[in-house]
């Protein structure tokens, strides 16, 4: 996989007053509207308003819901492992512009007062919006599938610990991978259930009962489903098949077309479903880069081709990918629908965060959220909260000139013609 370009982004501080967005097929709950109109007022998706003059025509054009990444380290050469809030800004404006509007914020492992002083950080920008929170993934893993963490960090998950880097994160930590097989691994997915705070399961050596009981005693998402786990065997079934068969977990994948074959990804949907399946990217930071040295923790990986892997060990590091390339593959490559490859970026993830009441959708209330695509499926424009971070061609007059006037008083939207 090459790494994507950049979209040249147009950023406004303001919502539009009101837009409308007419002629595209608009990717609904429900189905797909040929032809469809999207209202925007406010920051929110508003009332649609008929015949309405001042409309955006992007016939020939994707509409779709912003995209949710729930597993993302890093982006145009910066980490969020940096302990840098300038870092992660440059994190987060990267993704950005490839359409993903919320994201979570992952670790890598790392010392334990070195992660809570990240969690320091990155909450700050959880506080005021530009991150939807922190995920820790590692240090609490199995040795043996520890991939591109530091194995001479790694460390048993006691509940102490784990307690520690999520207050460390004051409120804003979200998810937690850990292998539950390890001493203190059930004790802390319950703390972390009880918490409020996601317990997944991943970088594990756990065999299928182990797997079973730790999503009984809470954990909901597997972490890179397939990648750092013992495999599917007929006879050892592993965690593949007792977190694909529980309707409980979320399963993420990562679709670069180096981490998964086509086969792999259609038994996942064909078994957990676009409801079950998280798009993901577990992007490092060369993730709209090009090829070269990146670090990844206080590890250095070599990306070539598009490929990112450990210096020392050859191991794969995380990835390149961006999300509208996680779609656009998903489509043109795998054969899924669009609209269950949108969901599985959009709605099955924000519904995991429990942010579903504002994104991940396309419906009355909810942020203005919008990734505008052109038939080939790649992004010409991104809408956050009302605001466009990349603007359409189309649209480049309105970037400038609609964030004039009162904000108006949010309000409901519905596009027609839904399939």
């Amino acid at each position: 996989m090459t790494p994507t370009t950049t979209p040249t982004t147009t950023p406004t501080t303001r919502p539009t007053r009101r837009a409308v967005l007419t002629g595209a097929r608009v990717v609904l709950p429900d189905g797909v509207a040929e032809d469809g109109r999207v209202t925007v007022e406010g920051g929110r998706i508003a009332e649609d308003v008929p015949g309405e003059a001042g409309t955006l025509d992007l016939s020939g054009h994707w509409v779709v819901p912003g995209f949710v990444d729930i597993h993302v380290h890093g982006g145009g050469g910066a980490s969020f492992s940096a302990g840098s809030a300038e870092e992660a800004l440059e994190v987060v404006a990267t993704h950005r512009a490839h359409g993903t509007t919320t994201m979570v914020a992952s670790t890598v492992t790392g010392d334990l007062d070195d992660l809570a002083r990240q969690a320091a950080v990155l909450s700050e920008l959880v506080e005021q919006g530009d991150l939807a929170g922190v995920h820790f993934e590692g240090p609490f893993i199995a040795r043996s599938r520890c991939g591109a963490h530091d194995p001479a960090l790694l460390r048993d998950p006691d509940p102490a610990d784990v307690r520690k880097l999520v207050e460390a994160a004051r409120g804003t930590a979200r998810m937690v991978t850990l292998a539950p097989e390890l001493p203190g691994g059930l004790e802390s997915v319950r703390m972390l259930a009880d918490s409020g705070v996601i317990a997944a399961v991943g970088h594990t050596d756990a065999d299928y009962e182990a797997t079973v009981r730790a999503v009984a005693a809470g954990a909901t998402v597997a972490t890179h489903l397939f990648n750092a786990m013992p495999t599917l065997l007929h006879r050892t079934p592993g965690p593949v098949a007792a977190l694909l068969e529980d309707e409980r977990v979320t399963v993420e994948l990562i679709n670069d077309g180096t981490h998964l074959h086509p086969a792999v990804l259609e038994l996942a949907f064909a078994r957990a479903g676009a409801d079950r399946v998280a798009f993901v990217t577990d992007a490092m930071g060369a993730a709209g880069m090009g090829d070269g040295v990146y670090p990844l923790g206080p590890l250095q990986v070599r990306v070539t081709d598009g490929v990112a892997r450990l210096v020392e060990g050859g191991s794969i590091a995380g990835s390149t990918l961006t999300l509208d390339t996680a779609l656009r593959r998903a489509v043109t490559v795998d054969g899924l629908p669009v609209a269950d490859a949108v969901r599985a970026l959009t709605a099955t993830p924000a519904r995991m965060l429990g942010v579903a009441d504002r994104v991940g959708g396309i419906e009355p209330g909810k942020d203005a959220d919008l990734v505008v695509l052109d038939g080939d499926y790649r992004v010409v424009g991104v809408m956050r909260k009302g605001a466009w971070v990349v603007a359409p061609p189309t649209a480049a007059a309105t970037a400038t000139t609609a964030a004039a006037g009162a904000v108006g008083r949010p309000g409901v939207s519905e596009s027609s013609g839904a399939a």
